[in-house]
């Protein structure tokens, strides 16, 4: 059965059951939600707290698995340690696929305070864990999918990803790697705002074939294509942590589905809007209503 979603522009294409797959990392995450950000010897109480398995790679899964009926494959590396064996087993639980490598080191933390504004401040603890080709993973299984996004790996892991039909990437995976490995971009999406994901045209050869830069409730760019605009909010946002690798998932899925720009922008921005909506790293992340792929 075909259609369209209500949340979306009617002109939207129906999206296909597509095959997707993550190659990236996990931080157990504890969120704090305070008034406001502590200050130099300053005592405050939290109005909330709620820890799981999140990071980049964890949340562009999650939301690949609300977009397709298909099982989401996650290529992941984690600590030898009880977080990561939790990580683990809630990541199961979610309904991820996961193939993970591990690691005789601590599981990476991260604390992340929310603001009573929705804002979000991050700290993280430990050295970012990544697959790598050299892993006995199923990396074979790549090559069947619609869609890979990639939020760390090494270069050789990269090359397997690039098997896939539409590969995508955040700056995060580091672009010195991305250039050694010399693999092209179905896209390249990341933050205009965040020094740590930035890009300039130039930076990579082979370019990305379209570049999306994110400027949180300004909207973004895209290079090619032009300035897009986010979605008009009718509530305060709650909590912006993971809206940005929510929006990724969100376009790279329209990329995979054989859509356009203007198609995976529109999927892009209800998706990032979506996880505006709710506490930590899934509570609010969209879904595709049943019965529209």
């Amino acid at each position: 059965m075909s259609g369209t979603s209500p949340d979306l522009p009617p002109d939207l294409p129906p999206l296909p059951s597509l095959r997707l797959a993550v190659v990236g990392h996990v931080e157990w995450v504890s969120f704090v939600v305070v008034e406001r950000l502590p200050v130099a010897g300053q005592i405050q109480h939290a109005l909330e707290m709620l820890e799981q398995p999140a990071g980049g790679g964890a949340v562009v899964a999650a939301q690949f698995a609300r977009l397709s009926p298909q099982p989401v494959a996650f290529f992941t590396a984690l600590g030898r340690d009880a977080l990561g064996e939790r990580a683990a087993a809630e990541l199961r639980a979610m309904g991820l696929q996961l193939h993970v490598a591990w690691r005789d080191v601590p599981t990476r933390r991260a604390v992340t305070f929310v603001e009573a504004s929705g804002e979000r401040s991050i700290t993280v603890i430990g050295q970012r864990l990544a697959p790598a080709a050299s892993d006995p993973l199923p990396w074979a299984e790549l090559a069947a999918c619609d869609g890979v996004f990639v939020t760390a790996a090494d270069g050789a892991a990269l090359r397997l990803a690039r098997r896939a039909r539409v590969l995508a990437a955040t700056p995060r995976v580091r672009l010195p790697l991305l250039q050694e490995a010399a693999v092209g971009l179905d896209a390249l999406i990341g933050s205009a705002l965040d020094p740590g994901e930035r890009y300039q045209p130039g930076d990579l050869s082979p370019a990305p074939r379209i570049y999306v830069a994110t400027e949180a409730e300004q909207g973004g760019f895209t290079l090619p294509g032009g300035r897009f605009s986010a979605i008009a909010r009718r509530q305060p946002s709650l909590d912006t942590y993971g809206a940005g690798d929510s929006f990724a998932a969100g376009f790279t899925t329209g990329l995979a589905a054989g859509w356009g720009r203007s198609e995976a922008l529109a999927l892009a921005c209800r998706c990032g809007a979506a996880a505006l909506d709710g506490r930590g790293a899934y509570a609010s992340q969209w879904r595709a209503a049943p019965g529209w792929s």
